[in-house]
């Protein structure tokens, strides 16, 4: 980083300013890091109302993938960041959407009576319905299904309640996806579902993707150019054998609680959000449901959009920042809360650029397209550029719903871990008067570790950190929030509600900023292994609890004690490094040792039964209902039989990707 003086009165002023704050930091907080020239000037330039300007421009039309307004979504994007002096472009794909076309639900309820039940929870927006469910018709008897978890169909077993040929209602959640729900149903004979949300509006309806996996389903594993027929059973094996759709919770209710009460299992009363609806009944029946849902899947063209600032030393390392821009409806919190910080971020390097400064590497700002669909709009990106992300890519830090609510939420892979910390301690906090986040952020997690990481599979983090191996960072205010999806996702809710005076957003644009400037500038990457070491033997002892002495761990031990031992070497490496000064090509051969260690956990053969998922750490559990978060190959097996020797194996290729990591850390050829 360097700061040219090109403006030599505006660089004065501007150190002046610095100097006036790092002295007021030194003043009230004298433990405190000192931020960085160009840190200081990010954070000072912060500007709550222009954020909240950047919102208000993208929520004011709905912007569905695929769709003219999306479209236009993508040029506001782009022409900010051509209008900021960046250089920008847009790179184009053609990918299978899916969109509804007609859907109608009635009930006839037990005392002869019936009523529509109203889908739509606004107009001029998408209707409420489940992208890639296949079209179809049902008439039965209405069902409720909880979860839908296998357990849950264990219960209704016990009770001698059975579902082939009903319509099941299910409620979001239990750990499962929609696609994972509503397989679960289609497995077990059920006609068509019909899936709500607890504890948001009760007139909102939930839309979203049943389809299993990420990317463009006609082409699993490459970007563009050959494409498989929708017939394919590779492409029809990830969408559900039955028809589904989301209703509001105001008509769920009206459905359960016309259903026999007699059988509910009383596990599920005692985990039902309100104490009323212990009244829901669970059937079959007496209440018969008339389903229809008709869609189409069409081929439509996709719009990423890129800024870069070329880096002035390391011009080939890239340290990218990404934001998806798509929404339902209007996205006010998922995901252009995210979208109005990414453009703020740009307005403030652009600031700094002005002023004279340059990265050492290259950072790049991606806003993606068509997440919603299944992160399609990252992925083919990740798939086309596989090579050189593999090669080049320093991290990547991935904001979705910036700001939910009230609560500092952030996910990571572990080497990450010191830097996010250093980090917090140098933002204020939103919510309270002189202190800084971390220090909320701690506070709230009793002063454990408070970094989750990132098995699961719900935003663009995915290609990058499960597909191509590049550390990776997610982070969002607000646990959840009671719009999600639904027509009600509106810049009206974010002011009445989510952020009112915008300081949240201000908050996630300064870590998200510093992240990246440390990232991009400091001479040795910022990344502490000892961290990742430290977690590995943790999902041992974790693990060890759980298999017992029928398998022994004794591979996967061995492979985590030579990965501490590289992670100490490297530790070492890099205090010698800062305390002798510049030594170039030293530094730039550690910084690629420290970059590529996390491919290193990569395995060509990817996780049983979900091959493109390649990270034998993080990645999305074989068995949805497992207790494990983490080694994904393991957690997908079952104690018994011959599925011990499949856990074998897992633990055995585990252990050989830790080795790789450790190998590729050292750097050396054994």
């Amino acid at each position: 980083m360097a700061f040219s003086g090109k403006n030599p009165t505006c660089t004065l002023l501007f150190l002046l300013s610095l100097s006036l704050l790092a002295l007021h930091t030194l003043l009230h907080h004298p433990r405190r890091p000192l931020p960085s020239l160009s840190a200081a000037a990010f954070l000072s330039s912060a500007s709550n109302s222009t954020v909240a300007a950047y919102l208000r421009h993208l929520t004011l039309r709905p912007h569905l993938a695929g769709t003219p307004l999306s479209l236009s979504a993508a040029l506001f994007v782009h022409s900010h960041f051509l209008s900021l002096g960046l250089a920008a472009r847009i790179a184009n794909f053609s990918a299978l959407l899916s969109y509804p076309s007609h859907s109608s639900l009635s009930a006839h309820f037990g005392n002869g009576s019936a009523a529509e039940i109203p889908l739509s929870d606004a107009g001029g927006v998408v209707p409420p319905y489940h992208a890639y469910s296949p079209s179809g018709a049902a008439y039965g008897a209405a069902v409720f299904l909880n979860f839908g978890r296998e357990r849950d169909y264990a219960a209704l077993a016990a009770q001698g309640v059975g579902v082939r040929g009903c319509v099941g209602l299910l409620r979001r959640g239990g750990g499962l996806s929609r696609h994972e729900a509503v397989a679960n149903a289609a497995a077990r004979g059920v006609a068509a579902v019909l899936m709500f949300t607890e504890g948001g509006f009760k007139e909102g309806v939930e839309r979203g993707t049943v389809m299993e996996g990420v990317g463009d389903p006609l082409t699993p594993g490459w970007a563009g150019g050959e494409r498989l027929e929708a017939d394919d059973p590779r492409v029809a094996g990830r969408f559900p054998g039955v028809p589904s759709m989301p209703v509001s919770e105001a008509a769920a209710e009206r459905i359960l609680g016309s259903l026999d009460r007699a059988r509910l299992p009383s596990a599920w009363r005692e985990s039902f959000k309100s104490g009323d609806r212990r009244c829901w009944g669970v059937g079959p029946g007496p209440t018969m449901l008339n389903f229809t849902y008709k869609g189409e899947q069409t081929m439509a063209t996709i719009h990423n959009v890129f800024a870069v600032i070329r880096g002035s030393e390391e011009a080939d390392r890239y340290v990218l920042l990404g934001n998806h821009r798509d929404a339902w409806t209007y996205g006010a919190v998922d995901p252009n809360s995210g979208t109005a910080a990414l453009l703020d971020i740009a307005r403030r390097f652009a600031l700094l650029v002005r002023s004279g400064w340059s990265p050492r590497r290259t950072i790049v700002l991606c806003s993606w397209d068509a997440e919603e669909f299944g992160m399609i709009g990252s992925t083919e990106w990740v798939e086309q550029n596989l090579l050189n992300l593999g090669s080049k890519a320093v991290a990547y830090f991935n904001v979705d719903c910036a700001v939910q609510g009230p609560g500092l939420f952030v996910s990571a892979t572990p080497q990450l871990d010191d830097l996010l910390v250093e980090v917090t301690k140098q933002v204020k906090d939103p919510d309270s008067e002189n202190a800084y986040v971390y220090e909320r952020w701690a506070a709230a997690n009793g002063g454990v570790n408070q970094i989750q990481r990132l098995s699961r599979v719900d935003s663009d983090f995915a290609p990058f950190l499960q597909h191509a191996g590049i550390a990776s960072i997610d982070m969002y205010f607000g646990i959840d929030f009671p719009v999600y999806h639904t027509a009600f996702d509106s810049y009206d809710w974010m002011v009445n509600f989510g952020d009112p005076l915008f300081h949240r957003h201000v908050t996630v644009t300064g870590i998200w900023g510093l992240v990246a400037l440390r990232l991009a500038d400091d001479p040795i990457l910022p990344f502490n292994y000892l961290s990742y070491s430290a977690e590995l033997q943790e999902y041992k002892n974790a693990l060890n609890a759980l298999m017992g002495e029928s398998i022994s761990l004794d591979p996967l031990a061995a492979a985590i004690e030579d990965f501490t031992a590289a992670a100490n070497e490297a530790d070492g490496e890099i205090k010698k490094l800062r305390a002798d000064g510049p030594a170039l090509l030293r530094r730039r051969a550690l910084n690629d040792r420290l970059m590529l260690a996390e491919r290193g956990f990569l395995d060509p053969e990817g996780l049983p039964g979900r091959e493109w998922f390649k990270h034998l750490v993080y990645g999305p559990r074989g068995d949805p209902e497992s207790e494990i978060e983490f080694f994904p190959g393991v957690s997908g097996k079952r104690k018994g039989g011959d599925e011990e020797a499949k856990i074998r194996h897992e633990i055995w290729r585990v252990s050989r990707a830790i080795r790789r990591a450790a190998s590729a850390l050292r750097g050396g050829l054994t």
